[in-house]
């Protein structure tokens, strides 16, 4: 069920929303980026994302291909979501990180499915062999 979620980075500079349906799955990667970062998010399309303030206070990283937008706040360094297009994944989509939704209950997160993903090995379509540590 879609439900509006609000977030925002540790400075609050950055608020947004995003209505996100947790129950089709949330995902982890262990690519290099994602991996030292412990992101945990939830692809969406882009018109569900609306952020409400603090756009000018982004940052960006991006890196290997460059289809992806790593955004940050420029103040605490919090990357409360990513913007990219796949073609093999669906096209443009936005990556919210979980964790900066400031109104998900922890239980509503726990009951979410997590599918994994091998980013490591360009290996996008399978798990990678060990998950314990994402």
């Amino acid at each position: 069920m879609l439900k509006t979620y609000h977030g925002s980075c540790h400075c609050q500079r950055v608020r947004f929303s995003a209505r996100l349906d947790l129950a089709t799955g949330t995902g982890k990667c262990n690519c290099s980026f994602c991996g030292k970062a412990r992101f945990w998010g939830k692809m969406t399309k882009p018109e569900a994302l609306q952020v409400l303030a603090g756009e000018q206070e982004l940052s960006r990283y991006q890196f290997s291909s460059h289809r992806v937008e790593h955004l940050f706040c420029r103040h605490c360094g919090m990357r409360p979501f990513s913007r990219g297009e796949v073609a093999e994944i669906g096209g443009a989509f936005v990556s919210i990180n979980l964790a900066c939704l400031d109104d998900l209950a922890p239980a509503e997160l726990l009951a979410a499915p997590v599918t994994f993903f091998d980013g490591l090995h360009d290996n996008w379509m399978e798990a990678p062999a060990e998950t314990r540590h994402l």
